[in-house]
């Protein structure tokens, strides 16, 4: 009996030790996350708000850096250069008021929300007139990738710029800023293109750019400052002091109730933006699987239109009943597609009848087209030979009057010479004529018949004549020569 009751005492002493144990591990390895994740001693609260604070005046030096940085921007765009609107990215002083907003907010300091708030107004207006200007003159040949990344913001963009946010405040609040953490952010969130592109879309009159590149800009922005928010609260940063009371309760009622009117919008925005996302994701889910996987559908090309809630489809191929009820059936899933179940699919096929009927006749409009190229390749043959036959009786002809006479050289290049040098001449032929003046002697006279452009006046054909017969004896090598004039 002894003996059990020890045994039942040594186990449970060894249930206690390993309880202990794991109590034991559990501590460590939670000691070990704080102090791998606790960054609050290491923030420096004072150089934090004079760092923001010193960066959120827009006059002398930083007005200049951004113009320049909206240009840099704007020729990026341009000429779509990924590496030049980086550097643009870089040296943009648009930060400065974003942080400063945010800041604000956290320490209820009223004076540096106005004055957050006016430098990032003057320096949106800015920046959209100075790239409204640029691309004015310079305006785009087409619309590149640089470009069109910033018309359509989709969930990604909400969350870069809140993680991004995040990843630059905990580096602000960190003795000693780290510049790569800063310089990254600014990368990431890319707050001077989406400026530089609504600019474009006014210097055009697309405002759908205009709209669409301003609302990832204020995505960007609202983010970002309820980043900064977040943080300086979770570091308990010290609140604003005021020496009235009643003030101090006034002003941080104003910047509690400014501060829900930006997360509503946040919020609402974030969903949306998270809507559209997953409702764009199931779209083309359904076009990849449900149609470019199915092998007895020819897809030509499709669109949508997400607010009447409808996708097109246009096919090569006749889309019977049956197969449109599939579609739809599929569509209405609601397990794979629960966003995009309730929308009508608008459906087109081919007006033929029967596909193999198209694919016979393209078979047979080939095999036309190759015989039509097999005679055209024989007549080729037939004229090249025709050609080189004429160049041969050309220069047996030629051959046979430098026989007869070698003072006569071959007419053709004479025939050519001469159209080149007289281009009004039509055309131009050469004879020994029998002559006799006295019908005893008979004499042989050279004669060059010519017949000229009619539009030329006879004093002009008298002056050409006179040249052209001075020319040809030369070539000829003739003391006499007559000109005959064909009419």
């Amino acid at each position: 009996m002894r003996e059990n009751v020890t045994k039942d005492q040594e186990i449970e002493q060894t249930k206690e030790d390993i309880q202990l144990s794991a109590k034991g591990l559990f501590k460590s390895i939670r000691k070990f996350l704080i102090e791998l994740f606790d960054f609050r001693e290491d923030t420096d609260h004072q150089a934090t708000i004079e760092a923001i604070k010193a960066d959120i005046p827009f006059k002398g030096a930083t007005a200049w850096i951004l113009l320049f940085a909206v240009f840099v921007a704007s020729i990026g765009l341009n000429a779509d250069s990924t590496a030049v609107v980086i550097g643009a990215m870089l040296i943009s002083p648009l930060m400065g008021p974003i942080l400063g907003i945010g800041m604000s907010f956290a320490l209820n300091d009223i004076d540096t929300f106005k004055k957050s708030l006016l430098n990032l107004g003057t320096m949106i207006g800015l920046s959209l007139f100075a790239s409204f200007l640029f691309f004015y003159f310079f305006p785009l040949s087409e619309d590149n990738s640089e470009l069109l990344g910033r018309v359509s913001p989709d969930i990604r963009d909400v969350l870069i710029a809140f993680f991004g946010g995040l990843a630059l405040m905990v580096a602000r609040t960190k003795k000693g800023t780290v510049a790569s953490v800063i310089f990254g952010v600014a990368i990431a969130t890319a707050l001077m293109p989406p400026l530089c592109t609504a600019g474009y879309g006014l210097a055009i009159g697309n405002f759908t750019y205009f709209f669409g590149a301003m609302y990832l800009f204020i995505i960007n922005t609202i983010f970002i400052a309820l980043a900064t928010f977040l943080v300086f609260k979770l570091l308990r940063f010290p609140m604003h002091k005021y020496a009235n009371a009643a003030k101090r309760k006034q002003y941080s009622t104003i910047a509690t109730v400014i501060g829900i009117s930006v997360m509503i919008p946040a919020i609402i925005t974030f969903i949306n933006v998270l809507q559209d996302t997953r409702t764009n994701t199931q779209i083309n889910s359904f076009i990849k699987n449900e149609i470019k996987g199915n092998k007895s559908l020819q897809l030509i090309d499709w669109d949508k239109n997400i607010e009447k809630k409808e996708i097109f489809l246009n096919f090569f191929n006749e889309i019977t009943e049956a197969t449109e009820n599939d579609l739809i059936n599929e569509l209405s899933n609601t397990l794979l597609y629960p966003n995009i179940g309730d929308f009508n699919l608008s459906i087109k096929g081919s007006d033929t009848k029967s596909f193999e009927l198209i694919t016979y006749a393209y078979k047979e409009k080939r095999e036309e087209l190759q015989e039509s190229k097999n005679i055209i390749e024989g007549l080729q043959k037939q004229i090249t030979s025709l050609q080189e036959t004429i160049t041969d009786l050309n220069n047996r002809i030629e051959q046979d009057a430098l026989n007869k006479d070698q003072s006569i050289i071959a007419f053709s290049r004479i025939a050519k010479d001469a159209k080149i040098r007289y281009v009004d001449i039509e055309s131009i032929g050469f004879s020994n004529v029998l002559s006799s003046k006295d019908f005893i002697k008979i004499d042989t006279i050279p004669v060059t018949t010519i017949k000229w452009n009619i539009s030329l006046t006879d004093s002009i054909i008298k002056l050409k004549e006179r040249d052209l017969r001075s020319w040809l004896q030369r070539e000829l090598v003739l003391d006499t020569l007559f000109i005959k004039r064909e009419k």
